[in-house]
């Protein structure tokens, strides 16, 4: 009895590294836990294990995501069907974990075939394979099935100040090194302990060369540092932007109790900003929509009582609108003087703004929360000769779409959000994080408006400042309003290596190793000679 309880507290102790994962994101924050989360897990798929390798990163990347999506419960509060509620949070966890489970497994696989050759092939899996792996899964998991690109590895390095290389390969290069450093760390733990390793996984080298599985590893991360730090290209005097941020915390669409009057609610606000001139007044998503569709007489008024109000040439925000086919849109509205631009949202969030196939089975349509949206057509909008790449609510999230907005010659991003829909929960911060990887990847300069927040500017290095509280803590839940000084980026800027190649050389490596790995599979041996087999390898 004893031994099966010592072995089910053994088993449960696997899950710790998941769970440190998860305490690098909000609402613990401690950024370089990812790195000691992951490396005890890479050891595992060094120890010729499969099967066990693959059922505990599975299992691990459960807790973790379970644990990172522990806000999804919070839209219960504010009319969102509890059944439906904590089916989509299982089953969204359950999905990304599958990410952990398959590199649970191609990794361990590519070790099995590490340990039937020479060293240098030990050095690859650390210096190479084991990052490309994580990296690309993370990439597959951003695009597959329209995306969910929510709390990659490399986020809380970018936010904890190691953000340049993200201008090299996005955040996805940031996270191949953060497994880099774990896997250092892993390979340290070796052989620190391979005397009392069983499974002898160390390789039989000399000591005096398995060092270089510390330096090499290190080197590669420094070398990437260096090449990754850029000049920024220097922006005309006078071409700086006066942008008030306007955080209403108005309450959820579906929340039915007592709503404030939205419009003494802005003016409020407004009023605060009016002594600094702002030049543009950004509102939230889905600010307009309390005064009507966009492109309506209500919106506009509210357009210009906002302009008269600061003394700002332009106001951007978001609503939603319907064409002349009576099509529905979330969009983004800039309103300067008698002049509308408008920019339709473009990736949408499945069973939210729209449900899968609710245009060919329209009694689907019933079924989205906001009603089914149509996706429109990627575009920038322009300011007195600036042009503004607009990301609404989680296209933030989206390298993809917002490197996208960089190559159209957005020079200043504008990024607007309604997370009241999980209002007194860590998703506002985690979705902020999200946003200063975009600014570090594309090289320019954002601003972020959330209805409820987190609201702030964010330099192209990745140096956020937030409309915060006494304490200096984001405010969230609440309402405020700042005025920030931001300079767009200069019409000749260079664009980042990022910008200019995208996730194409990660996607490239990514498939080719996992052909490689797929390809040193053998048929399936009789038992005997498969154990005969694994005694000779350890």
């Amino acid at each position: 009895m004893f031994r099966k309880l010592v072995s089910m507290l053994a088993n449960a102790l696997w899950l710790v590294p998941g769970l440190l994962m998860w305490a690098a994101f909000p609402p613990l924050g401690e950024k370089m836990d990812v790195v000691f989360g992951l490396a005890p897990l890479l050891w595992l798929a060094r120890r010729g294990n499969r099967r066990k390798a693959t059922l505990v990163w599975l299992a691990n990347g459960a807790a973790f995501w379970l644990a990172s999506l522990s806000w999804m419960p919070a839209i219960v509060k504010n009319g969102g069907p509890a059944p439906l509620v904590a089916l989509g949070w299982f089953a969204l966890a359950a999905y990304c974990a599958l990410y952990f489970g398959a590199f649970g497994w191609l990794s361990s696989t590519a070790w099995l075939w590490a340990r039937r050759g020479a060293y240098w092939r030990r050095l690859a899996m650390l210096a190479f394979v084991e990052p490309v792996l994580w990296a690309g899964l993370e990439l597959l998991r951003s695009r597959l099935f329209g995306g969910f690109a929510w709390n990659h590895v490399g986020v809380p390095a970018v936010n904890a100040g190691f953000a340049d290389p993200a201008a090299l390969g996005g955040v996805y290069l940031v996270g191949a090194l953060v497994v880099l450093v774990a896997g250092t760390i892993a390979s340290i733990a070796e052989r620190m302990f391979a005397g009392l390793d069983r499974m002898k996984t160390a390789c039989a080298a000399p000591k005096w060369l398995r060092s270089i599985e510390t330096f090499l590893p290190l080197a590669l991360a420094w070398g990437v540092f260096a090449a990754s730090v850029r000049t920024p290209a220097a922006t005309p005097r006078g071409s700086s932007l006066s942008v008030a941020l306007v955080q209403p915390n108005l309450p959820c669409v579906f929340d039915t109790g007592d709503r404030a009057d939205p419009l003494e609610t802005f003016s409020r606000l407004l009023e605060g900003a009016a002594p600094l001139r702002p030049d543009l007044v950004v509102l939230a998503e889905s600010a307009f929509g309390e005064f009507g569709a966009v492109g309506s007489a209500r919106a506009g008024e509210f357009a210009r009582l906002a302009a008269e109000t600061t003394g700002a040439k332009a106001v951007l925000g978001g609503g939603a609108r319907r064409d002349a086919e009576r099509r529905l849109y979330n969009c983004a509205a800039l309103y300067s003087g008698d002049t509308l631009q408008i920019y339709d949202k473009v990736h949408l969030v499945p069973f939210g703004e729209f449900i899968p196939f609710d245009k060919t089975f329209t009694s689907l349509q019933r079924l989205a929360p906001v009603g089914s949206c149509t996706p429109g057509e990627l575009k920038t909008l322009e300011l007195d000769g600036v042009r503004l790449g607009v990301a609404i609510c989680y296209e933030d999230t989206d390298s993809a779409h917002v490197r996208r907005l960089a190559e159209l010659g957005a020079r200043l991003l504008v990024f607007i959000t309604n997370d009241a829909w999980f209002s007194r929960s860590e998703e506002t911060v985690q979705h902020a994080w999200q946003a200063v990887a975009r600014a570090v990847e594309t090289g320019l300069p954002v601003v972020r408006v959330g209805n409820s927040g987190v609201t702030g500017a964010i330099s192209p290095s990745g140096v956020a400042t937030w409309l915060a509280d006494e304490n200096g803590r984001p405010r969230i839940d609440a309402r405020g309003v700042m005025v920030e000084r931001v300079a767009p980026a200069a019409p000749d800027a260079a664009p980042t290596p990022y910008v200019r190649f995208g996730d194409k050389p990660l996607a490239i490596a990514f498939a080719v190793l996992a052909a490689m790995i797929l390809s040193t599979l053998r048929p399936r041996r009789p038992q005997g000679t498969a154990a005969v087999e694994d005694e000779i390898l350890a």
